[in-house]
């Protein structure tokens, strides 16, 4: 084939794939000519190959069909963009909708702690749960110098990856609806009994100025896990009009930010054990941080998770990502 020739006759083509293929907007007429163009071109790019394959013109062509291609699929969406959806939508409405099986499950939770410090401190045979002196040690020194025998920083390094981990297991394993139950139980149980053995030891006072600062939004954060898990456990008991792996396919997609969600409103919690709670501030003030830390949070979901459900945002990844869902009598 004689290429120069091949050049001369369809150069022209190219260039005018070359205009289009760099232009942001095209009409429709336009966009039907680029296809053609892009096909025609295509064809005249292998027929080159086969001649001279290490050609000039062959990459030439190449990187004007690459363009061409972008114009017509598309480029992938902005991160940022993606990334602002995420905490303005789809982050807020994953929290919006457990937000009352949350508070559900903060009520049982402090119940049953409620009732293991109760039992605790007033257990007639308290040394046999903990000695004398084992139980004054706790109350006096182990229970304040948990928080600061560890640097600062690597503490709350410390206490923020082992609870993102407990909170992930949480939304992950609560599809079996067992784990969410023996979790918060068994750490509603270690909550009551510390807080039974300070009181016993007229420490209750030094056991809440420890632990809320933090404890505010740490623990409602294991909540709020524990509520996604049983939310996905309850697609697939109660799946409605869909299908059991349909409903909790679905479920899943929808709440598995939560679990993303968790990792950075965790990591403000771990911020808060690691510099706040021993820290010389006065005890007002830390608790006031506390405080608005778990403010902060429900403003978040109240605020931005109700617009977001209002507007109809599902949390659910589009379409196209989704797949298609088996129909159902």
């Amino acid at each position: 084939m004689d290429i120069d020739a091949f050049t001369a006759v369809h150069q022209a083509e190219w260039d005018r794939l070359s205009v289009l293929a760099g232009r942001r907007r095209l009409s429709a007429a336009e966009a039907d000519e680029l296809l053609r163009l892009y096909q025609r071109t295509s064809t005249h790019l292998s027929m080159i190959r086969a001649a001279q394959p290490s050609s000039m013109l062959a990459a030439s062509l190449s990187a004007t069909l690459g363009k061409a291609r972008t114009q017509l699929t598309g480029t992938g969406e902005n991160p940022f963009v993606s990334a602002a959806y995420f905490f303005t939508q789809s982050l807020p409405v994953a929290f919006y909708r457990i937000r009352w099986l949350t508070l559900i499950l903060t009520g049982a939770f402090l119940l049953i702690a409620f009732g293991f410090g109760w039992w605790t401190a007033n257990h007639p045979e308290i040394d046999l749960i903990m000695p004398p002196e084992a139980r004054e040690a706790y109350a006096q020194e182990d229970f304040v110098n948990y928080y600061s025998e560890h640097p600062n920083s690597s503490f709350a390094a410390q206490v923020w990856t082992n609870n993102a981990w407990i909170a992930a297991q949480m939304v992950a394993f609560g599809v079996t609806g067992v784990w969410v139950p023996y979790i918060l139980f068994v750490n509603a149980q270690a909550v009551g009994m510390a807080a039974g053995i300070m009181a016993e030891q007229g420490e209750l006072s030094t056991f809440f100025v420890n632990i809320l600062p933090h404890g505010f939004m740490e623990l409602t954060a294991v909540f709020i896990a524990g509520a996604a898990g049983l939310r996905i456990f309850w697609s697939w008991v109660a799946p409605g009009t869909r299908t059991r792996m349909d409903s909790l396919a679905q479920e899943g997609r929808k709440l598995i930010t939560v679990a993303l969600g968790l990792v950075l409103v965790l990591l403000i919690s771990g911020v808060v054990e690691g510099f706040v709670t021993p820290s010389d501030l006065p005890s007002w003030l830390k608790l006031v941080i506390g405080a608005l830390v778990l403010a902060g949070y429900w403003t978040y979901t109240i605020v931005l998770g109700g617009r977001a459900h209002r507007a109809s945002v599902s949390g659910d990844l589009g379409t196209y990502d989704a797949g298609t869902h088996q129909l159902t009598a």
